[in-house]
């Protein structure tokens, strides 16, 4: 390829694995800069419109948000019978406030997340992901780190979801895929609550993380449920954990699903209904034996890292 090629900078390369990138052609770039943890670039492309990217890797996109933050908060919330605290460690966008402010249950929404200036970049330039969530006076917004704030917090959350970047191995989000973070998330549920987390990756051939946080988390949680959808702008399937010591997804009927969206959400959800959540819990064979073959357990000293 040239120097003179015109095309040659219109390209943004997501690292999905060692052995496969996606290309995603740029139309414009609208903002690109370093907060004080992480590169920042907003960026509108070809396949999915307007995309954050943290650190090189797509967070989320103005195609298919709606996916992933229903998938990451509403079978949590709709498991529990009256979601009225929630604590959310970072979701930045403000998409996942966003879907825990649909419940009309809810009361109170703490959320925590450490990068001041990426929320507000994207307060800015993401208005169709948080909607004005961030203004609804139900919801509590700090920038501290989500694990120390739970550690000093004397306060008891009904629905805990972790919203966090990839683990990066000098990413600021590392230490909140660990066992002693998830032991701290446990404390602050109580024996009524559940919490759920996005869990990296959950393809036949790139689920290390993902069956390594779902073992973790049957560790400490008397009940750890994966699941898992498909993403189009993460080009594949993406794992999520719910867990709990009493309440269990998989036993939520999709008929119940669906008579709990109708009385205790306010919005219409464009993914998520009783038969999806049925399917999203329906692991194949091959992805079973890797969750029940993968016995590691995610340490402090012995951290997860994402590609």
């Amino acid at each position: 390829m040239k120097d003179s090629d015109p095309d040659k900078h219109k390209w943004f390369s997501d690292h999905i694995s060692p052995d496969l990138t996606a290309l995603h052609r740029i139309k414009e770039t609208i903002y690109s800069g370093r907060s004080k943890f992480q590169s920042v670039d907003i960026i509108n492309t070809a396949g999915f419109g307007v995309c954050l990217v943290l650190d090189g890797k797509i967070q989320s996109s103005e195609a298919d948000e709606f996916i992933y933050h229903e998938a990451l908060v509403q079978p949590a919330m709709l498991t529990h019978p009256q979601p009225e605290r929630v604590f959310i460690a970072g979701g930045g966008e403000g998409a996942t406030l966003r879907e825990v402010l649909a419940h009309k249950t809810v009361k109170k929404a703490v959320m925590v997340d450490i990068d001041e200036e990426v929320v507000n970049l994207c307060r800015r330039f993401l208005p169709a992901w948080h909607r004005n969530a961030f203004d609804d006076p139900r919801a509590e917004i700090h920038f501290a780190d989500a694990r120390k704030y739970l550690e000093q917090s004397s306060d008891r959350f009904d629905v805990i979801i972790i919203d966090l970047v990839d683990p990066l191995e000098q990413g600021p989000a590392r230490l909140l895929y660990t066992r002693e973070f998830y032991e701290i998330v446990k404390q602050k549920l109580g024996r009524t609550g559940i919490m759920s987390v996005q869990a990296e990756p959950a393809e036949w051939k790139n689920s290390d993380n993902f069956t390594a946080i779902a073992s973790t988390l049957k560790k400490v949680f008397r009940i750890a449920r994966p699941y898992r959808v498909h993403v189009p702008a993460f080009l594949g399937l993406w794992g999520f954990v719910t867990a709990s010591q009493s309440l269990d997804p998989t036993k939520v009927a999709p008929e119940e699903v669906d008579a709990r969206i109708s009385s205790r959400v306010s919005k219409r959800l464009k993914s998520y209904d009783g038969l999806t959540h049925q399917g999203m819990f329906t692991i194949p064979k091959h992805i079973r034996q890797q969750l029940a073959a993968n016995k590691r357990i995610i340490t402090d000293k012995e951290p997860i890292s994402a590609y």
